[in-house]
């Protein structure tokens, strides 16, 4: 395809900066340069349609981490290490707050809730619940994780549960295009279905070859999470996520966020419907790829809970299936950083992508600055 000179002119030609992944990291990251350098040419590459990775997928939590979740995190890091994740995620979900303002995203302060499927469950994460709350509490400046009676009439887990005070619920897809007009707004430009096959650094600019045409650009910053691997060598694995939502539900009273089995599993109500994700422990080796799709293993495994423990007296129908692509890896920590003169990247965010996303992105805006 040969490309007009109109079209070199305005969408390749004289760029400053180019971001790859119109993500919440990668928005994020091009409205902040825009406001450090509002004269610059900025343009972000999207391989999707629409943003690809797991933006635009997730459950729309916005959470910091439940109760268990936290305590495994303390076996492989340190306390300080865990405080700074949970610091890092709080100031990110402020910063997506206070950025899009919460009546657009649709953030609902509806608290979150873990449920245990044993009493010796339970009973292990009551005795570390003290500490931890202890742990967090500069930040929070009171207890975060309390201990609740069932009130939702779930099945096969304990009558009392785990609530976090402080956790909420967001409208993923208001979220994102909320981000994406205030990026078009200051003419930042978004070129879809564009792949990078590779890029090389020239002197003071990187050239890009895409799977549509070969431009040059004097900045490159990558954020692209769980498809990093394929542009960098980080240490950043892909994760799919599978998730299901229902049809609507009559008098739905599940109200809030939840998480179940260390927060392999989780749910919400949206729109009196039940949205539900998870079982990736359930096949790890499959869920490691950067393959969309969903899995007879991983599909049955939430349908049997969603009428066992979840909705174990209500009718209700399947909607709807889709999967998402995270970026993880064997630290929590993402990865924000310059990879050389002129190539930056913040990826692998755990899972985290609508916590850290806003922070992350805004972070790496900053290191060019440094």
């Amino acid at each position: 395809m040969n490309f007009s000179y109109w079209e070199l002119k305005e969408w390749f030609t004289d760029i400053d900066f180019t971001v790859v992944g119109s993500g919440i990291v990668g928005l994020n990251c091009a409205l902040e340069l825009n406001k450090k350098h509002p004269k610059a040419k900025i343009l972000i590459l999207e391989k999707g349609m629409l943003p690809q990775g797991a933006s635009t997928k997730n459950a729309g939590f916005a959470c910091f981490g439940s109760l268990s979740e936290l305590i495994d995190d303390l076996k492989t890091h340190s306390e300080s290490a865990v405080y700074n994740l949970v610091d890092k995620r709080w100031k990110g979900l402020q910063l997506l707050r206070q950025n899009l303002g919460d009546a657009t995203i649709d953030f609902q302060q509806n608290f979150g809730f873990e449920l245990c499927n044993s009493k010796a469950f339970f009973e292990e994460c009551n005795s570390q619940k003290d500490s931890i709350n202890k742990l967090l509490k500069p930040i929070f400046k009171k207890d975060v994780f309390l201990v609740q009676k069932d009130t939702f009439g779930f099945k096969k887990v304990t009558s009392n549960h785990f609530v976090n005070i402080f956790e909420g619920q967001l409208d993923t897809g208001k979220m994102m295009n909320e981000l994406l007009l205030k990026a078009q707004k200051l003419n930042i430009k978004i070129v879809n279905n564009i792949s990078i096959e590779s890029f090389l650094e020239t002197g003071k600019s990187v050239e890009i070859k895409t799977n549509k045409i070969t431009f040059k650009t004097h900045k490159l910053l990558v954020a692209t999470n769980g498809f990093a691997n394929q542009l960098l060598e980080e240490k950043v694995q892909p994760a799919r996520a599978q998730v299901l939502i229902t049809k609507p539900i009559k008098n739905l009273h599940i109200k809030g966020t939840f998480h179940l089995d260390k927060g392999y599993y989780y749910f919400r109500n949206i729109d009196n419907r039940i949205l539900f994700g998870g079982g990736r422990n359930l096949d790890f080796k499959t869920e490691t790829t950067s393959e969309f799709g969903q899995t007879k293993i991983i599909q049955n495994e939430l349908e049997k809970i969603l009428k066992e423990t979840i909705l174990p007296n209500t009718h209700f129908e399947i909607d709807h299936r889709w999967s998402g692509i995270m970026g993880v890896g064997n630290q929590k920590k993402a990865i924000v950083k310059q990879l050389s003169e002129n190539v930056f990247c913040g990826v692998r965010l755990g899972g985290m992508g609508v916590a850290i996303g806003s922070l992350v992105g805004k972070e790496l805006a900053e290191i060019l600055d440094e």
